[in-house]
């Protein structure tokens, strides 16, 4: 398998994977049955970050020490990866959109054998989400999904989760909880498991079925953070026109740094 290097790139002291799509998921299949990880167990959490996640991190202490930390930042959105390839000039930083990204894993995975473990939203969607890549994708192996209770967790919620996920024998254990706490959640589940933790936000919702996802042409128009905020007006209006801001305003201060 061709080498990749983790951490090409830098954005505010934040590292982020240099890696096509194809790469990024074979390096998840292929460290996800070796439960030491590379760099320590919380080296097998990985973040689909973008513009929103800079912005937070900015002004987040604890948040920048966690994407700075042990773990894959992988660059999710359109607009980070054009920034980063401008700012590179010599290298181009490819996006590695969350819902692609998860559904090529579930692909490629069924002949790895490879078992996967859902976290986060509503049982209901869980449902959904289960029947649709199972339909999608036969032979997937789907050990085991939980729904967390939509409050701040405590230790004992935690010790509950790691337990479902160890009794399972889940290779690779899917977060979808927001940011940026399901990135907090995927670095303490490598840390405290080993296994592999992947946030992957929106995707379950989509696989699912039960949110629209952007027409392709806006995606490549890398316009798809505005579908999604007028979709979703009173939630992700704020975080959209706030975020975009605070990341143009480090774009520029990384500009004249290069």
């Amino acid at each position: 398998m061709q080498s990749i290097d983790i951490t090409s790139f830098e954005f505010d002291g934040v590292p982020i994977a240099h890696a096509t799509p194809g790469e990024a998921v074979d390096l998840v299949i292929s460290r996800s049955r070796n439960r030491s990880g590379e760099g320590g167990a919380g080296g097998k959490a990985y973040r689909l970050i973008n513009a929103y996640s800079l912005a937070l991190a900015s002004r987040d202490r604890s948040y920048k020490r966690l994407l700075a930390g042990p773990g894959v930042n992988l660059p999710d959105g359109r607009p980070l990866a054009a920034i980063l390839t401008r700012l590179a000039r010599d290298r181009t930083c490819y996006q590695v959109r969350g819902p692609a990204f998860f559904e090529s894993v579930l692909d490629a995975g069924r002949e790895k054998e490879i078992r996967h473990f859902f976290l986060g939203t509503t049982e209901d969607t869980l449902d959904k989400l289960r029947r649709s890549v199972e339909e999608r994708f036969p032979g997937v192996t789907i050990v085991g999904s939980f729904s967390p209770p939509f409050r701040a967790l405590t230790k004992d919620d935690h010790d509950v989760h790691d337990r479902m996920i160890l009794e399972s024998g889940a290779d690779i254990v899917w977060v979808g909880m927001g940011t940026p706490r399901q990135d907090f959640e995927t670095r303490r589940i490598a840390d405290s498991t080993g296994v592999t933790a992947v946030g992957v936000g929106a995707a379950f919702d989509f696989s699912a079925g039960t949110k629209r996802q952007a027409p392709g042409v806006v995606r490549r128009m890398g316009l798809e953070w505005l579908f999604r905020m007028l979709s979703e007006p009173r939630r992700l209006t704020r975080r959209y026109v706030v975020g975009n801001s605070v990341f143009l305003k480090l774009a520029m201060q990384e500009r004249r740094r290069s």
